[in-house]
């Protein structure tokens, strides 16, 4: 399967809280879209990773994915080496995305600024072909992303473009929500987090509704690049 997009996170929900309205939009183009999460989560205060395996697969349905993979690397331990690189490009490789989302570059939890650069150096990587990757027992073929975009996550780092998601705001909401074990919940007897409070869950549309004011639309997600985008036309910037 070739995929049009491929958005890659560290932990099972970064890519729903970040960028899940631009997904479900695409996918509503008729692009083709997978998720790929390096971990399982495994560190988090709240629930285990057993149970955001299974939320994972359901904010996936809620999206209409076409595919969702996880590498389970160590949560809060990998690194950016050979070993991690290799399984990654192998997944690149394997679905051939145009494009790449993946984490800030910089942001409050450790594992998204490494993910960030793990998987923009291998975007990078997989385009060489003297790097031999194998995948059940078959060479694959070099592959480069056309472009890689960072989403933005806790730190409000000034994006280079957004997107308008007014539109897939409910449906962005419904993909975050499948994490019960994650969000608040006044039932729930887990310990507190920063994400699991009333005011977080409010925040999410706080932040995409501040994000399209500015923009002069009513809900908007953004990104950040790693080189200038170019448009066809300034009317594409309507």
């Amino acid at each position: 399967m070739k995929l049009d997009m491929l958005a890659i996170g560290a932990h099972p929900d970064d890519i729903e809280l970040a960028c899940s309205g631009t997904i479900a939009k695409e996918i509503a183009k008729g692009k083709k879209v997978g998720v790929l999460d390096l971990t399982r989560g495994e560190l988090g205060t709240r629930g285990t990773a057993e149970i955001r395996d299974a939320e994972a697969k359901a904010a996936g349905e809620i999206l209409n994915l076409s595919v969702r993979e996880n590498l389970a690397f160590r949560d809060g331990f990998f690194v950016n080496d050979e070993k991690h690189q290799i399984e990654v490009i192998k997944i690149i490789r394997k679905y051939k995305p145009e494009i790449v989302l993946c984490n800030a570059v910089h942001d409050r939890h450790v594992d998204h600024g490494k993910g960030s650069k793990l998987v923009s150096d291998s975007c990078f990587l997989s385009g060489l072909r003297r790097i031999e990757t194998l995948v059940n027992e078959e060479k694959q073929e070099a592959w480069r992303p056309k472009h890689v975009y960072h989403y933005i996550q806790w730190y409000d780092i000034k994006p280079d473009f957004i997107v308008d998601i007014s539109d897939y705001m409910d449906v962005k909401m419904e993909s975050i929500l499948a994490y019960r074990s994650q969000f608040y919940d006044p039932s729930s007897t887990e310990p507190e987090i920063p994400i699991s409070t009333k005011m977080y869950r409010e925040s999410i549309k706080y932040k995409a509704y501040d994000l399209g004011r500015i923009a002069g639309v009513q809900y908007a997600e953004a990104f950040a690049t790693e080189r200038y985008v170019a448009v066809d036309s300034v009317f594409d910037l309507i």
